[in-house]
């Protein structure tokens, strides 16, 4: 009798979960979702509640907890819905895409030839929009491979359909991305994220964590356009692109504005629509002086979090008083 190969295994139910129609996919998610959120069996409920009250203290508490159901819905829906965009051909995922708003901000900066760096944060279904931008543009993405073997062989054959160059999350990668964006290429850059090492610390919701400024530093040095992009299901079994341009401050300044800019933006895209964003991530542990806050009693991580925020205010405050105060006292020349 021949022994089967768990890995194949894997892969062929993978592969039978990405052909179902999107809207069993859907099905799934919404099930599963309605058992944890009916009996809060998940410690990711606990981690969204958290990120909501910490990013959003102005909303109730009623509201935070309707918003905390629908983000643990969406987001699992949006997961199960990268299998179903990871096992459609190209054709089929375009078909997907409803409407596309701000389609012109893309032509206009894809014309320009100067590269393009679209800014995709972890809102909504954002796999979706790759079969879109991989018709008019080569995409050059950085890819961390998936740790299950047969997991990350399923997803990279999804990508070398859409025809995306992946270059590794390091310094290799960061030059290959440098050197397609100087001949006219586009790259991904998900911006939300903690690094692995270092980085810079970047007010998030007035919070300052450890931030990467990779996405303000390609498009400062490399002088390519900038556009912030997302994608949101609708009811009919497909989704809506949106894309905007960027405010023009993120090409002047440092890095670290550059990177103010675009979380300004992320900002205001969760206020519009904070059921859509994936809060699950422990985004807010990014920083020496909060790095337990995922461990302490809610009342206590709140109160953390609000302590942090208004001694980074009134540094920021300090901090810009005495600039104030020496641009008064420079002679006029």
């Amino acid at each position: 009798m021949t022994e089967q190969n768990p890995q194949n295994t894997t892969y062929r139910l993978l592969k039978f979960i990405s052909r179902q129609p999107i809207q069993f996919s859907r099905f799934i998610a919404k099930a599963l979702a309605g058992l944890v959120n009916a009996l809060k069996i998940s410690k990711t409920s606990e981690t969204i509640r958290l990120n909501l009250n910490i990013a959003l203290p102005e909303l109730s508490d009623e509201q935070r907890e309707q918003i905390t159901a629908q983000a643990i819905r969406n987001e699992l829906m949006s997961y199960f819905e990268f299998f179903s965009i990871w096992g459609s051909s190209n054709e089929k995922n375009l078909s997907r895409i409803h409407q596309i708003h701000g389609e012109q901000y893309f032509y206009d900066a894809f014309a320009e030839n100067k590269g393009l760096v679209l800014v995709v944060p972890h809102f909504g279904t954002w796999e979706i929009m790759n079969a879109w931008f991989a018709q008019h543009t080569k995409m050059t993405i950085m890819y961390k491979p998936v740790k299950n073997q047969t997991a990350d062989a399923f997803v990279r054959n999804a990508r070398s359909r859409e025809q995306a160059h992946l270059v590794p999350t390091d310094e290799t990668g960061v030059r290959q991305i440098f050197k397609a964006l100087k001949q006219g290429g586009t790259t991904v850059i998900l911006p939300d994220h903690t690094p692995h090492v270092g980085g810079e610390m970047i007010p998030y919701f007035g919070v300052p964590l450890a931030t990467s400024n990779l996405s303000a530093k390609l498009i400062q040095k490399t002088k390519a356009k900038a556009l912030f992009v997302y994608a949101i299901r609708n009811e009919h079994d497909g989704f809506d692109m949106h894309i905007e341009p960027m405010d023009e401050a993120i090409y002047q300044g440092t890095a670290n504005h550059g990177s103010s800019v675009i979380f300004d933006a992320l900002e205001n895209l969760i206020r519009k629509y904070p059921a859509h964003y994936h809060w699950s991530y422990k985004r807010f542990k990014a920083s020496p002086a909060t790095d337990n806050i995922y461990h302490l009693p809610m009342s206590e991580a709140i109160a953390l979090a609000q302590k942090v925020r208004e001694e980074a205010k009134t540094q920021n405050s300090a901090l810009n008083s005495m600039v104030n105060e020496e641009t008064m006292a420079a002679p006029v020349r």
